[in-house]
């Protein structure tokens, strides 16, 4: 019994460590041996990379190897990181986490000013929105979401992690503090 709870746990292991995407609980059962405990495999490799450099994380829905939150501003000095969003960009990405679906009209009046097509390709270029339908008016504009991708970006496992709004208004330090906490 130990024998096969060991192998679960690398196959799960190499194939979280394979993926650079989440990857789905379903995915881990299709290659752990018949009538594995997930619960129990996932729990063993978890406890097996506490307090290391490389922390196991459930993200999205699905299990994830991430760099241990004290270590990630250490490498930040010697990894290239991407280029960041523009300030634009970042108030039409929350303006879409938080009230989406969202058209591109809607977007703007919430914002107060135009949404330059540029900006709009850059989140979708990021895959950080995408195309989740039509509204029913005239014109059938498009509405907008967020992806899978944009709640790994944010280290969110759903959209009920997002600080509340009026988090948000009140005061931006402690929001800032539990965003670090989770």
């Amino acid at each position: 019994m130990t024998e096969t709870l060991d192998a679960d746990i690398r196959l799960a292991e190499a194939l979280i460590f394979a993926s650079a995407a989440p990857v789905l609980p379903s995915a881990i059962l299709r290659v752990l041996s018949d009538f594995a405990d997930l619960d129990a495999v996932m729990a063993a490799l978890a406890a097996r990379y506490q307090g290391g450099g490389v922390e196991l994380v459930h993200t999205t829905g699905g299990w994830q190897f991430r760099t241990a939150p004290d270590l990630a501003p250490l490498l930040r000095q010697v990894i290239e990181t991407p280029r960041r969003l523009s300030r634009v960009a970042m108030e039409t990405l929350a303006i879409v986490a938080y009230h989406q679906p969202v058209t591109r009209p809607e977007i703007e009046d919430i914002r107060g000013a135009t949404l330059s097509q540029a900006t709009l390709d850059q989140l979708l270029d990021y895959g950080l929105v995408e195309p989740c339908g039509r509204k029913e008016a005239p014109g059938r504009p498009t509405l907008w979401g967020t992806t899978r991708q944009f709640l790994t970006h944010f280290g969110l496992a759903n959209l009920q992690q997002l600080p509340r709004r009026d988090d948000l208004l009140l005061d931006p330090q402690s929001t800032l503090l539990a965003l670090r906490e989770n």
